[in-house]
């Protein structure tokens, strides 16, 4: 078996959220054959650059990926995160009206729910992922 994999664990850790966005930490450094700790930075890490919003529910989290956000490779500007994750789990985000490729939110994200409070439907076009507050919100005024 090899001992490395083409997706980073940020990748891998977003894969599984989408999947399941109640999905435990526990769970998560178990499939990926890491620490708690480990698993806890790289959603801290995904919260901080506004890839994934983090909602408490009840006594456990559930995580929101902003699929509409760009990916953070500059020689990928022009895709989102939801591109990619509708590649690598089988999904056709493409299909969908308003599938980020036109600069629009996604009307159905993949695996993933809006932030609280956030309006459904088309939005604002993309922006660069430092825009957004760290809850995945865009500040007044912008």
């Amino acid at each position: 078996m090899a001992s490395w994999t083409f997706l980073t664990p940020h990748a891998r850790v977003l894969l599984l959220v989408a999947h399941d966005p109640g999905v435990r930490l526990r769970d998560i450094a178990a499939s990926l054959d890491i620490t708690e700790r480990s698993a806890f930075a790289i959603i801290t890490d995904l919260v901080q650059a506004g890839y994934v919003v983090k909602e408490k529910d009840g006594r456990r989290n559930r995580y929101h990926i902003q699929a509409h956000l760009p990916l953070p490779e500059p020689t990928a500007r022009e895709r989102t995160v939801g591109d990619v994750l509708a590649l690598l789990t089988g999904t056709d985000a493409t299909a969908t009206p308003g599938s980020g490729r036109d600069g629009q939110r996604p009307a159905a994200e993949t695996g993933a729910g809006r932030a609280a409070g956030e309006p459904q439907g088309g939005g604002p076009r993309r922006e660069s992922p430092q825009s957004p507050v760290p809850d995945g919100r865009r500040q007044a005024g912008t």
